[in-house]
């Protein structure tokens, strides 16, 4: 008794069997989740920290170091970099694979707890992190515009009601608001007229601090009711605030409307963003690592008609980019081809068996080891990718060999005079064996690539493990339902070959006539072949040598992500006009569809001489043919024009590795104990680099210090004043660092005040000497 014989002898078992199957997986196609890779994402966190005010080697020193050591303790860390820039700190952790994200969180937020005793005090939240890679691109960024609405409003319709609604869905890591600041309260304090009153920024913080307060006030209980105490002890509106009473000396008081000029405005004024040159806050989605593309942008898109309801009139939600087009497009053709490849795999098998029976048997068999294997791969957790559809593209010319070895037996018996049900019987016992030993053998060819580690090995195992369970179905599937459907459809007699066979025949044979006499004169110059054949190994080796060599191909994903970059001590201003001039640049170009741009990275007082652009481009075939690379060469001659910024543009890809946000497609990292050291090596290393042919967009993350405004501090005339170091500090923190000195508590968010001197103030270096600081008042000649 062989395997296939129960199944030959129970055909309606058998046909329901394989109807399961094709259910099975039928229902799995629909099910798996479509992305354009298998699932090779780092588990990363980024942790971040702000300080106002705080230059980028304080924020080093003060911030990121004493959370590098607490997070570089942590067990299974495989990289992480650090970036400190004026008034903020981002750390970028990376895990091994072997790591879940959400494990990491746990143990990143524990390091951020043992770090907290060794932090300033002076920092206005506690670090916080997000489970993203901001080296990976955005899985969807949108810009709201509006004609109507204020940038502060539309800012704030966005981080309260878009925010929070989006970071909610499944597989959102962060979701990153630019273009605009949230509406505070800027108190913008008049120095001459703070000094002549006798008041010092401080007194002006500390008086704004006491009367905005947000206590509890407790309750008052009689025998029958209680009732809670209010208090009108709570700040709302600019007219509040300007009645504040900040001195009162002999029952002449001094309020906030004499010193300073209350106004609402935005809690940064260094942020700007547009879209397609009109104002614009940018949203910028980012999924986690273990996330899928399409669920995710999914499920985003269908909150997005209950958002626009919720925010106001006149603000409208535009789409720059959805990633997931490129990636339904990409599987989409590659779900065409499995498709035509399966279709002439059945066109061939009809043109040389020509039997109904045997034709029905293949062209059921491939489609049937298709569908098993999308259900197997349902259940282990895979999904439709290009490197899974890849494998069962290839998959469709092992798994039909199996069926025609099967069937080709038979049918040989068949011709020998054995009746269809016999010769089924006695030829899948003969050939069952050599079904199983092709199955065994073909799977083991894909061992190596199982068995291999690292990011290499984690992308190509899907695909190893497709292709394996694709012929090992394969195999079942020719021992079962082949040999049944051959045993119960084949005719008694074959039908006699028709004018179009009888000239297939022909054909076939003169090709083999043909080859015959080709080898036969091949053979009679034997050493001539030798060293043909050696030739062409030579040759072959040569051309490995200079083909060219990467990770990955290069891809057109649609979406080109630029940064800007001028002088350090560039101010908001002028860094804001000359990013408008490189959007109109890019705007002229035929292939761009869209572009979202943006001023200032937030946290505060982040670097203003830095920005960023979002291109999206128009369908590969309404440009022309034109490639992003392409896009990318021909609008370097014209943004190069402009001067006193620069623009790097890169192509995004979906995958990428690291940590680092980078402005091109290659990254090196330097790394020496010596700031200095390092900061004159790395130019170096990029002045030789742009020497180098082949090369483009050579850049350093690492800034050159701007203007500075150096402030000596005589001491010993301090300490005779009764000004302390610290009062000096803080005078200039609360001056020009745009300080937050309290908050609004609203119903759906909180709001600050921001206290700052007056702009006007703020331009030219000896407009220091003019922020009075009180001094001790038992010291006679006490202050400025």
């Amino acid at each position: 008794m062989s395997i296939s014989e129960p199944f030959i002898r129970r055909p309606i078992a058998t046909a329901l069997l394989a109807l399961g199957i094709a259910l099975a997986g039928i229902v799995a196609y629909f099910a798996l989740p479509v992305a354009p890779l298998p699932r090779v994402d780092l588990p990363t966190i980024v942790v971040f920290a702000s300080q106002p005010g705080a230059d980028p080697a304080t924020m080093s020193s003060s911030v990121a170091a004493p959370l590098e050591r607490r997070l570089g303790a942590i067990a299974g860390v495989s990289e992480m970099t650090s970036t400190s820039s004026l008034g903020s700190t981002s750390i970028v952790v990376q895990f091994d694979l072997s790591r879940s994200v959400e494990g990491a969180a746990r143990d990143v937020q524990a390091a951020i707890n043992a770090a907290g005793t060794d932090l300033p005090a002076g920092l206005p939240f506690p670090p916080n992190f997000r489970k993203a890679n901001p080296g990976d691109a955005p899985v969807l960024i949108l810009a709201i515009t509006s004609d109507t609405v204020s940038p502060g409003a539309v800012y704030d319709a966005a981080d309260s009601i878009v925010v929070p609604r989006i970071a909610q869905v499944p597989g959102v890591a962060q979701v990153s608001v630019a273009g605009a600041e949230q509406p505070a309260i800027r108190v913008s304090v008049n120095p001459a007229a703070a000094r002549a009153a006798g008041l010092g920024l401080e007194e002006i913080r500390l008086a704004i601090t006491r009367a905005n307060v947000n206590q509890p006030t407790g309750l008052l209980e009689g025998r029958d009711q209680s009732a809670a105490i209010t208090v009108n002890d709570r700040l709302a509106t600019p007219a509040d605030f300007a009645s504040i009473v900040v001195k009162s000396v002999d029952g002449a008081i001094v309020r906030l409307s004499a010193v300073a000029d209350v106004a609402l405005d935005v809690r940064d004024r260094r942020q700007g963003g547009s879209f397609d040159g009109r104002p614009a806050v940018l949203l910028t989605v980012f999924k986690q690592a273990d996330a899928n593309v399409i669920e995710v942008v999914d499920n985003i898109r269908a909150l997005m008609p209950q958002l626009q309801r919720w925010l106001p009139g006149g603000v409208t939600v535009r789409t720059i980019r959805d990633r997931s087009e490129t990636i339904r497009a990409s599987v989409d053709e590659v779900q065409r081809t499995l498709l035509i490849s399966v279709v002439l795999v059945v066109m061939v098998v009809a043109v040389f068996l020509r039997r109904a029976s045997a034709v029905a048997a293949a062209g059921i068999a491939v489609p049937l080891s298709l569908l098993g294997t999308l259900a197997v791969m349902w259940l282990i957790g895979y999904s439709l990718d290009n490197l899974s559809l890849m494998a069962l593209t290839i998959s469709v010319g092992f798994v039909v060999d199996d069926a025609i070895v099967m069937i080709e037996n038979m049918a040989r018996l068949t011709q020998r005079g054995m009746k269809p049900m016999q010769a089924a019987l006695v030829g899948a016992r003969q050939i069952g064996f050599t079904v199983v030993s092709i199955t065994v053998s073909l799977i083991a060819v894909f061992i190596p690539l199982l068995f291999m580690g690292g990011i290499v090995g984690r992308m190509f195992r899907e695909f190893s493990v497709t292709l394996a369970i694709a012929v090992a179905i394969s195999g079942v599937v020719s021992l079962t339902l082949t040999p049944m459907m051959a045993a119960h459809l084949a005719r008694g007699t074959p039908r006699p070959p028709g004018l179009l066979a009888r000239g297939f025949d022909r054909g076939m044979a003169g090709l083999t006539n043909g080859y015959l006499w080709s080898l036969a004169h091949v053979l009679r110059f034997r050493r001539l072949a030798l060293l043909f054949t050696i030739g062409l190994i030579g040759l072959t080796v040569w051309l490995y040598i200079i083909v060219p060599k990467g990770f990955f191909p290069e891809q057109d994903t649609g979406l080109i992500i630029g940064t800007t970059r001028s002088s350090p001590d560039t101010s908001f201003q002028a860094m804001q006009r000359m990013q408008e001039q490189v959007v109109a640049v890019l705007l002229r170009d035929p292939a761009i569809a869209g572009i979202g741009s943006s001023v200032g990275s937030g946290g505060g007082n982040a670097s203003v001489s830095q920005g960023r652009v979002f291109i999206s481009l128009k369908p590969l075939a309404e440009r022309q043919g034109a490639t992003a690379a392409q896009v990318i060469d021909r609008l370097r001659r014209p943004l190069g024009g402009i001067p006193g910024i620069q623009t790097f543009l890169r192509a995004v890809q979906d995958i990428g590795f690291g940590g680092r946000a980078g402005n091109a497609q290659y990254q090196f990292v330097l790394l020496s104990p010596d700031l200095e050291g390092l900061a004159v090596w790395s130019e170096a290393l990029v002045q030789r680099l742009r020497t180098v042919p082949g090369l483009t967009d050579v850049s350093s993350d690492q800034q050159r210090a701007g203007l500075v405004a150096r402030l000596v501090i005589d001491r010993e005339a301090a300490a005779r004043l009764g000004v302390s170091v610290q009062a000096i500090a803080a005078g200039l923190n609360s001056a020009f660092a745009q300080r937050q000195v309290s908050v609004l508590y609203r119903a759906r968010n909180q709001y600050r005040v921001v206290l700052e001197v007056d702009r006007r103030q703020q331009q030219y270096p000896d407009q220091v000497d003019d922020i009075f600081v009180p001094g001790d008042e038992q010291i006679p000649g006490a202050g400025r």
